[in-house]
């Protein structure tokens, strides 16, 4: 049956697909993914609730906020979140401090009998009642540090003990506190006093605050404390001394449960029987809704303010409306119970939530692939020119994602334990680990002086110098600032070329994702991808060009003032030019390719070897006009059952700076060489390495020059 087609229908087609593509690169769902991924929206979320808390009371309650309310808000918040510093010390580490509120009363009496009955001076009084707080925190820290025992168990039993003391002490020095004022206007000060309007107490927790940030975020203690609170097995295999770490941080909470008790004897002076009486639950419910997590591993200084203040905003409004005090522990309570069950739930599927919002594809459209069919008579018609192709190390290396050989004819290849193999001249029979990196070794280059340059997916650019020194170049690159994430940090550096002047430029297929993500890179379709220059006279790094879609392969051109680099998910390699009068332009030298470009390097008579590491297909090529489809996939659908890019038989081809393919070598039935990430011309032969094989291939090259050694001619060592 015919049908009749519209004569406009390829019109509103083409218009459609560009409504799509609009759509998909402007509307900012991966700046959504990116803002929901970073680690401050955990704190984010807390500030929201802490300004609508705070908007809702001043609306019922007059005055709520005023100059005199804030002064007296700002006390307490520094007194108890004091407390809650501590507490959030010991839950990041995985724990939980219940002992703080009769911990809290002791060290408050410690002080007052100190000052009130003792006359101690100030400078006297303040240094025991912090040591007092270290001991009472240290029962906890060697209970459960060093003894191993439960830090609910053991912290619910210190809590009763601590209290029972703190009743009995009361009984006897209650009368003599009461009537022992000290005459100090230092400690009176400290209580009351003000500086620009500011109360004492906020400065000294600003300062306390200031050094727990910088502790947690910046010094190997506060990474310990975070690694441990994480996975305390792991830690511990790691080297950190797990036991001592942790009994430190019951001590840390001991002494911060002291200032804050410092604080509030020099304010109100009393030793009342009710002082303590539930201050643990105020602390956890502020720990907690702060977002620091019960179940250890993370937590922030912010964190804790916010929660702070949160909840005392809740029991001054409570306060405010004449409410009976026991409202106070049971509206706490029940926001602790739902914290803590939003908390556990958010642990469990943050992981994901954030990987389906994160994962934004975007509209791609490449024209269809060209036909690899062997009676095609294209240049891409497959052969089996590499079903001669011998293995060397044959299950003894796994993934060498590139090979390289020096003019002593030895061969190196990376390996996916992070370790650089080389195989000795004449047979490459015998194999030895010529240096351990680590992470996973990709492209590499030698320079004038034999330097090997290594690109290392997941730590940067690095160096192995002729006698076996492992040295880092660099890791980081210059900020964007139209960058949500911080892309300064190298990801998955990929391959490189040098220049005659010392420029190396290498690219980084991908900003968004780590190396084993890189096929939802390949899902996305998005220009996540950029080349960057390393100048190894002045040591500076800086990205060239952005925006790219995989960038791959990198090979300095025959002028030496431009480069070639490949697009893998645009199935084109292109011309950038960073000297000359076409300084800072592109252009495109292959386009439309059957499958994805990856690795390119020299061949001996000046052209260009690249391999293309899978072949495209027509879903995949259907799936990226619809990144709808793709968006739904990525929600709906388990990541091993995703569709994306296949890595399966490759080849090898030649090609001209004129975009002319001259030759290609395919192994039909994938048999013998299954998949190429790269390869190397050498002395009349190519070395072939792939990502996914155990194995480096060798081929005869009829026709090619005996004496070729790639880097060599590039110096000039050769002729």
């Amino acid at each position: 049956m015919n049908e009749t087609i519209p004569k406009d229908a390829g019109h509103h087609e083409r218009w459609g697909d560009t409504l799509t593509r609009l759509r998909y690169t402007y509307w900012p769902g991966h700046a959504l993914g990116e803002i929901l991924s970073k680690r401050w929206m955990e704190t984010a979320i807390p500030m929201v609730v802490l300004l609508l808390v705070a908007f809702s009371l001043t609306q019922v309650i007059p005055n709520f906020l005023s100059a005199a309310s804030l002064s007296d808000t700002g006390r307490q918040a520094g007194e108890i979140g004091f407390i809650v510093l501590g507490m959030a010390l010991v839950m990041i580490v995985g724990g939980i401090d219940l002992s703080v509120g009769s911990m809290f009363a002791l060290t408050n009496f410690c002080a007052l009998f100190l000052m009130h009955v003792l006359k101690w001076p100030m400078a006297a009084a303040i240094p025991v009642t912090l040591a007092f707080g270290a001991a009472l925190g240290a029962v906890n820290g060697i209970l459960i540090g060093y003894f191993r025992l439960r830090a609910f168990l053991t912290t619910l039993i210190t809590l009763i003990i601590y209290r029972a003391s703190y009743e009995l002490l009361t009984a006897d020095y209650a009368t003599a506190i009461a009537g022992g004022l000290p005459d100090s206007d230092a400690w009176d000060f400290l209580g009351y006093g003000e500086w620009l309007g500011i109360p004492v107490v906020v400065y000294v927790y600003a300062v306390v605050a200031l050094m727990g940030h910088i502790l947690l975020t910046r010094l190997r203690p506060g990474w310990h404390i975070t690694a441990i609170g994480g996975s305390r097995r792991s830690a511990y295999n790691t080297g950190i001394a797990v036991r001592r770490t942790v009994a430190m941080c019951y001590v840390s909470s001991g002494v911060l449960t002291a200032v804050g008790g410092i604080f509030f004897a020099s304010r109100l002076a009393t030793a009342g029987g009710d002082i303590g009486v539930g201050l643990e639950v105020t602390v956890l419910t502020a720990a907690v809704l702060g977002g620091i997590s019960l179940g250890g591993g993370n937590g922030s200084v912010m964190k804790a303010l916010v929660g702070t203040l949160i909840v005392l905003l809740i029991i001054n409004g409570i306060t405010s409306m004449s409410l009976d005090g026991g409202y106070n522990r049971m509206v706490l309570g029940a926001i602790l119970l739902l914290a803590a069950a939003i908390d556990i739930r958010w642990l469990k599927n943050k992981h994901r939530i954030v990987s389906k919002v994160y994962v934004s594809p975007t509209y791609h459209s490449i024209p269809p692939a060209p036909s690899t069919a062997p009676d095609s008579g294209t240049a891409w018609a497959q052969n089996d020119r590499l079903r001669n192709v011998t293995a060397i190390g044959l299950g003894r290396i796994e993934g060498p994602e590139d090979v390289i050989l020096d003019r002593n004819d030895h061969l190196y290849a990376g390996s996916r334990h992070g370790d650089i193999i080389r195989f000795l001249a004449p047979d490459y029979e015998e194999m030895e680990v010529f240096a351990h990196i680590g992470g996973t070794p990709l492209g590499m280059a030698f320079d004038k002086e034999d330097n090997l340059y290594v690109c290392i997916g997941g730590m940067g650019l690095y160096r192995v110098t002729p006698d076996r020194t492992v040295e880092k170049v660099t890791d980081e690159t210059n900020r964007s600032f139209s960058s949500i994430n911080d892309d300064s940090r190298l990801r998955l550096a990929d391959d490189l070329d040098i220049t005659d002047g010392g420029l190396i430029f290498f690219s980084e297929a991908t900003v968004r994702f780590e190396m084993h993500e890189w096929a939802t890179d390949g899902l996305e379709a998005r220009g996540n991808g950029r080349i960057i220059c390393y100048d190894t006279n002045t040591g500076k790094t800086n990205t060239v060009i952005r925006n790219l879609k995989f960038p791959n392969g990198v090979c300095i051109a025959s002028d030496g003032q431009s480069f070639l680099f490949a697009e893998t998910w645009g199935c084109s390699v292109k011309r950038y030019w960073f000297e000359g009068s076409k300084k800072g332009t592109t252009e495109t030298v292959l386009e439309n390719l059957p499958g994805f470009p990856d690795n390119i390097n020299n061949s001996s008579d000046g052209n260009y070897w690249m391999s293309l590491v899978g072949m495209r297909c027509p879903a995949l090529d259907l799936a990226w006009k619809m990144p709808g489809f793709r968006n739904r996939m990525a929600k709906r659908v388990p990541r091993d059952e995703w569709l994306f890019p296949n890595i399966n038989t490759g080849c090898v081809l030649k090609f001209n700076e004129k975009g002319e393919v001259l030759e290609t070598l395919w192994d039909m039935g994938g048999e013998n060489h299954p998949m190429i990430t790269s390869m190397r011309e050498h002395r009349g032969y190519l070395f072939l390495g792939g990502i996914m094989n155990n194995r480096v291939g060798r081929i005869k090259l009829e026709g090619a020059d005996p004496h070729y050694v790639q880097y060599d001619k590039r110096w000039g060592k050769i002729t």
